[in-house]
């Protein structure tokens, strides 16, 4: 077994809770990957040389990382642009932007976690090869609550009052709370340059969306719409590399014809989806390529509308999940790779609540509930009930063919005990569009990290005031309602000992598991496949995407 399959999410002690992360050490400061441009040069850095074709299932489409976006977009947020500091496969933060961490001890955050001063580098530039200053950083923090700004995530960020630009270099600011989860937030917060959008009369809409500017280890290129997107080589990086001249994202919506493409070499590594589970047996054996199987934080589900009238009643949730043959579905389409689940916290968190009940797959069962709850049967055979009819549509990515097995295999297990589930998928940039953001389904088949990084917080997720169709700020699509849900996110998100808030996410755990708004399926074995030759990938189960380190990708020599 693998480091990274060993790895387990941190929790860290009472001082390092309250510091809100662990220090670095001054000799980490040293590392190639923290010096400035000319001293990583005098250091034996290479000039970047080669080609690295990545593929996606998925097109990224969202390229201000601060608006609604899904993992895939991710791949090109982490190679243009970079957060204040991002965390390792071992859930420690590590400096980007930052000189160093915040921390209690190191000064840069007060003991009751209200105050921060963050210090910047200095002579980083943005593409453009203006400078980079704490005034970005101010802009980027006002812009996650800007009330006219469509943000992905207000969550954390809304607590950040008297922000400070006390030198180019250098910026505090006051929490009107303290807030846990906040380093993993900032975590995930890349700096936008306040020259460009700042300037934009309207941010949502801004020439910035299509071809930004950041400070990341790669430069916008070019992009053509439902094929690749190119990135070049930013020289004046900041950091370790890049070592590759450019890299490309190649769209390949079906899973298959992106596996042959791995086979036959026009593909270097394959990102999200991966390999699917039945070419596994194949994979491992290709002649140079390299084939891992790797733990994933993401959660594969059937999500419900819960504004839908079918899904308001609970009985017919669970009776659904009574309905769902999630063994077969686990044995006989993904090979027995992926681990059954009844939550939505990754298995490898100390926040895991191991002991929610199993789920009893009983078709008689699933009929009896429905038959109690007065879902009776018509004339076709679909139930109804107060004049619904329990019927619904299904949908997730047009071309992920297992996906679709399961959707088949559902529709008729539900047809068995009298639900009429109608398939109708969508390509990706569709799906996971408004289509999705803006709750415009009925049910959904999907996969999310629901999780920040290492931290268990997941106000964006199931925080009533999160769901974008109800005019809140985050990705509660199913638009979920549950006021004790609230309350204990917000009471979690202001504790800082880990045995203390994983009491309260525990419970959380206990209601999702009864409440339903989606079915949990299983949590992701992802089989990960690049080319012999690939140097520096990682697998990191405290990011959502494969490139959070391409800057250290390299061919080798």
């Amino acid at each position: 077994m693998s480091k990274q399959e060993r790895n387990q999410f941190p929790h860290p002690n009472r001082r390092q809770a309250l510091g809100l992360m662990a220090a670095t050490g001054a000799s980490a400061l040293l590392m190639p990957a923290l010096l400035g441009r000319e001293e990583a040069l005098a250091a034996g850095k290479d000039k970047p040389s080669g080609q690295m074709v990545i593929s996606f299932s998925q097109e990224p489409t969202v390229f201000n990382p601060h608006l609604l976006h899904i993992e895939v977009d991710e791949g090109i947020h982490y190679s243009v642009f970079n957060p204040l500091f991002d965390v390792d496969p071992d859930g420690k933060f590590t400096p980007s932007l930052a000189v160093e961490v915040p921390t209690v001890e190191n000064g840069g955050i007060s003991a009751d976690g209200l105050t921060w001063k963050v210090k910047l580098r200095d002579g980083v530039k943005w593409h453009d090869g203006k400078p980079f200053t704490a005034e970005d950083v101010k802009f980027t923090l006002e812009l996650m609550v800007d009330p006219n700004f469509r943000s992905w995530r207000r969550t954390g960020h809304e607590h950040v009052r008297d922000i400070k630009v006390v030198s180019p270099t250098e910026i505090s600011w006051r929490m009107d709370k303290p807030f846990a989860p906040y380093p993993s937030i900032l975590a995930s917060t890349f700096i936008v340059p306040k020259h460009i959008l700042g300037e934009a009369a309207d941010k949502n809409t801004a020439p910035f969306n299509n071809a930004p500017v950041g400070t990341g280890p790669f430069k916008w290129s070019k992009r053509v719409a439902g094929d690749y997107i190119e990135l070049a080589a930013n020289e004046d990086y900041f950091g370790e590399g890049p070592y590759l001249e450019r890299i490309v994202y190649k769209y390949i919506p079906d899973m298959t014809v992106m596996y042959t493409q791995f086979k036959t070499g026009d593909v270097d590594v394959l990102g999200l989806q991966w390999i699917t589970a039945d070419h596994y047996e194949e994979a491992k054996t290709l002649e140079g390529k390299v084939v891992d199987v790797v733990p994933n934080a993401t959660i594969e589900s059937v999500g419900f509308n819960m504004e839908r009238p079918q899904f308001k009643d609970p009985a017919v949730r669970k009776a659904l999940y009574h309905a769902l043959d999630k063994k077969t579905i686990i044995e006989a389409l993904y090979y027995g790779l992926p681990a059954p689940t009844e939550s939505y916290m990754p298995q490898q968190s100390f926040y895991y609540n191991p002991d929610l009940p199993k789920q009893d797959y009983d078709p008689e069962k699933a009929k009896k509930v429905l038959d109690e709850a007065g879902w009776v049967p018509g004339a076709d055979g679909i139930r109804a009930k107060d004049g619904v009819r329990l019927s619904f549509s299904n949908s997730t990515t047009a071309g992920n063919h297992l996906r679709e097995q399961v959707q088949q295999f559902m529709q008729q297990s539900f047809k068995d005990i009298g639900v009429e589930m109608t398939i109708s998928n969508l390509p990706p940039a569709v799906m996971w569009g408004d289509y999705w953001m803006l709750s415009k389904f009925d049910s959904v088949v999907v996969g999310i990290n629901f999780i920040t990084g290492p931290d268990p917080d997941t106000s964006d997720y199931f925080m009533s005031t999160s769901s974008g169709a109800k005019g809140g700020n985050g990705q509660n699509t199913w638009q979920y309602a549950n006021p004790e849900v609230d309350r204990l996110l917000k009471e979690a998100g202001n504790l800082f000992v880990p045995e203390e808030r994983r009491k309260l996410y525990f419970k959380i755990q206990e209601i999702m598991r009864t409440d339903l708004p989606f079915l949990p399926i299983y949590q992701y074995a992802t089989v990960r496949g690049r080319k012999k030759g690939v140097e520096g990938f990682l697998p990191n189960i405290n990011n959502r995407i494969d490139s959070w380190n391409v800057n250290t990708w390299r061919w080798a020599k």
